[in-house]
């Protein structure tokens, strides 16, 4: 049994799209990401967005996918194939019920060939609003 488990957890690093965990964070994406939130303040990561409040999903390039819902930014940093993520992307979602989780994966597919470039294993959503200011 040990054997297959460790069998599994190979292949799973084999597949493309996995990151590997030396992978370091992309620079541009992260400095795309950083003014995309620029105003905002972080607040407690969630498992799920409901998929009826999702109006839209931008991708930072090997770095993230954020989905606005009302004045709210939620950043997902995937657990698995960030590097593959390409703003140039299609993000392929198929649900299981109501609500797009952190265990969900999502296909990407080059928008120019159609062919598809990989998926990504979705983290937690992390929830960004616009810091308040109070009028003097």
């Amino acid at each position: 049994m040990r054997a297959l488990l460790t069998a599994a957890s190979l292949a799973v690093l084999a597949l493309p799209g996995a990151a590997m965990a030396g992978d370091k964070p992309d620079p541009k994406g992260e400095a795309q990401l950083e003014k995309m939130l620029e105003g905002r303040v972080a607040g407690k990561p969630v498992k799920c967005l409901t998929n009826h409040t999702l109006q839209n999903a931008t991708v930072i390039d090997r770095t993230a996918i954020v989905y606005r819902v009302g004045s709210k930014l939620y950043v997902n940093r995937p657990t698995s194939g960030a590097d593959r993520l390409d703003d140039d992307d299609i993000l392929v979602t198929t649900l299981y019920g109501s609500q797009l989780c952190n265990i969900d994966k999502i296909d990407l597919v080059d928008r120019g060939s159609r062919m598809w470039s990989g998926f990504v294993l979705l983290g937690e959503f992390v929830p960004y609003e616009r810091v308040r200011t109070s009028a003097r």
